[in-house]
């Protein structure tokens, strides 16, 4: 028989037992009172800590220290941590005099451009070219991981290399530069993780063709527009109000716009957008699925065979900077279908269908196959040397095709064509003096005396940037009541000569985009007609 749990135990020890909790009752006792008193004391350390924290407005983002103030290990460092309240922000704070750095802004993925950016400038129209008259333009960025711990100096030298230095001590002066919304004084200030970068600039676009970018139709899903060629699809390198989101926003009212593929600057025809979000990834998951048919046309050096020709091989990028590919056994796989529709004697018309999507398909494949897109600026040029890549055949390797390439068109002054700016050009792609190909035996004289045509300087004569005395703020902070010209800019300084509207026509042009549920044509260019003669 049991009782409580304790009767099967001998008399002698269940009397044992009670003397043991007796003890243990005395002992608790004794210790009892020393243990609650710490208890407060605890509590009153963590108040003190506490109070001072939220009264600078810093909770959480001091650690407890001096005198008589120590935290045990473990659970004690928790006991005394102050987490900021719900809605409080952290603040970075420095010893005296140290700069602050805010956190970085939040950015609202989605936006589009709207009317504040649209009215930065205006079109005008000259000698069938699209001109935007020069603005100031506020380039912004966060500091870069590379850029920590070194100077504004440093980074502007290394790194933005399309003004001299002096250039920069020149905006320094007119208050055009702000790292965290303050005007820099020296740049020599050193740069930290998450500093915000504002540059005020004058800011020249290239010309485009002055044709209509047409609306060919318009759903409450999507928009369909027929692209002139020479005007990008949104703004990239010196282009911005000249590209055809911007064009479409100013012009047309339609804003917040998807693309829904990509034509490349030089490439006409159609061009689709979306109007929300879910019909561009609908629309992309059927270009994922192959659902989506592409027809285009093009104008080709020499007779194409009259038989259909499949072209399969690999592409591989050559440099995603200077926006160049080959064909080469380690690209990734392609596949374009050809099929000749005239030929006038000296060039033929190619309907061309890419059953996959690379970059410069269409026209990588063409020179391969030894037609070359008739006016092709790269891919039809002699930097690929005497046969002009037909065949794969390259004699140099890829660092000197891209020199040729970029002497080539810097001589021209047509780097936009590479998707590049002179700032731009990779180091180690220009200053050659040991030409590889045939443009260094005989072309440089020629590209040269094309040069001084195409960009020669003001009359007036230029200013000394280091000299130049401005007001500060001038231009800058102020509104500008005639921003066409700017005593820091060296472009304004130029007077290039406009390109001829034919010049900025390549003989490519998508004529056909066919979904599952839609199929959209553009007529067919001057350029692709049987009766189309050249120049």
């Amino acid at each position: 028989m049991t009782l409580g749990g304790c009767q099967g135990l001998p008399f002698l020890g269940q009397w044992r037992f009670v003397l043991w909790c007796c003890r243990l009752t005395r002992t608790w006792g004794r210790f009892k009172g020393p243990m609650a008193e710490t208890l407060p004391i605890g509590a009153e350390v963590a108040g003190r800590l506490k109070a001072p924290a939220e009264q600078n407005g810093d909770a959480g983002s001091r650690e407890p220290s001096g005198p008589g103030v120590e935290l045990a290990p473990g659970s004690g460092e928790h006991a005394l941590a102050v987490t900021p309240g719900p809605g409080k922000r952290k603040k970075r704070r420095g010893a005296t005099g140290e700069r602050i750095v805010p956190p970085p802004k939040k950015r609202r993925a989605g936006v589009s451009f709207g009317d504040e950016h649209f009215a930065e400038t205006s079109y005008y129209f000259e000698r069938g070219l699209r001109k935007v008259r020069p603005y100031y333009f506020d380039f912004q960025t966060y500091c870069k991981g590379r850029w920590v711990g070194h100077s504004l100096l440093h980074v502007f030298s290394t790194e933005f290399r399309a003004q001299p230095l002096a250039y920069y001590e020149a905006a320094v002066r007119a208050g055009r530069l702000h790292l965290n919304e303050e005007r820099v004084q020296d740049l020599s200030i050193v740069l930290k993780d998450n500093d915000f970068l504002r540059n005020t600039v004058h800011r020249h676009e290239p010309p485009v063709t002055a044709e209509p970018v047409r609306v060919l139709a318009e759903t409450e899903d999507m928009v369909v527009v027929d692209k002139p060629s020479s005007i990008p699809v949104h703004p990239c390198g010196r282009f911005r109000h000249n590209t055809v989101i911007f064009i479409l926003g100013k012009e047309h009212q339609l804003k917040e716009l998807h693309p829904l593929h990509r034509l490349d600057r030089l490439t006409s025809g159609v061009l689709m957008f979306a109007k929300t979000a879910a019909v561009s990834e609908r629309i992309h998951e059927q270009v994922r699925d192959r659902q989506l048919e592409k027809e285009y046309v093009c104008r080709v050096e020499g007779e194409f065979p009259t038989e259909e020709v499949t072209c399969k091989e690999p592409i591989l990028v050559v440099s995603y900077k200077v926006g160049v590919c080959r064909v080469d056994p380690r690209g990734k796989p392609c596949e374009t279908v050809f099929q000749r529709l005239s030929y006038n004697g000296h060039s033929s018309v190619v309907r061309c269908r890419p059953l996959t999507g690379r970059t410069h398909q269409i026209r990588v494949h063409l020179q391969f196959l030894g037609h070359a897109i008739l006016n092709d600026p790269i891919y039809n040029s002699v930097a690929w040397g005497p046969s002009r890549g037909r065949g794969g055949h390259i004699p140099k390797t890829d660092e000197e095709l891209l020199r040729d390439l970029v002497a080539e068109h810097q001589a021209k002054q047509s780097l936009d064509v590479l998707d590049l700016c002179e700032g731009d050009v990779p180091s180690g792609l220009t200053g050659s003096t040991d030409p590889s190909s045939e443009l260094g035996k005989g072309g440089q004289e020629e590209l040269a005396t094309v040069a001084w045509k195409m960009y020669r300087p003001c009359e007036a004569a230029p200013q000394d940037l280091h000299t130049l005395a401005l007001a500060p703020g001038d231009a800058a902070e102020a509104d500008v009541v005639n921003q066409e010209t700017d005593p820091l800019c060296a472009e304004c300084r130029l007077v290039r000569q406009d390109p001829l509207p034919q010049d900025l026509v390549m003989f490519l042009h998508a004529l056909r985009y066919k979904g599952p549920d839609f199929e959209y044509f553009s007529p067919m260019p001057a350029w692709a007609q049987d009766d189309w003669q050249e120049d």
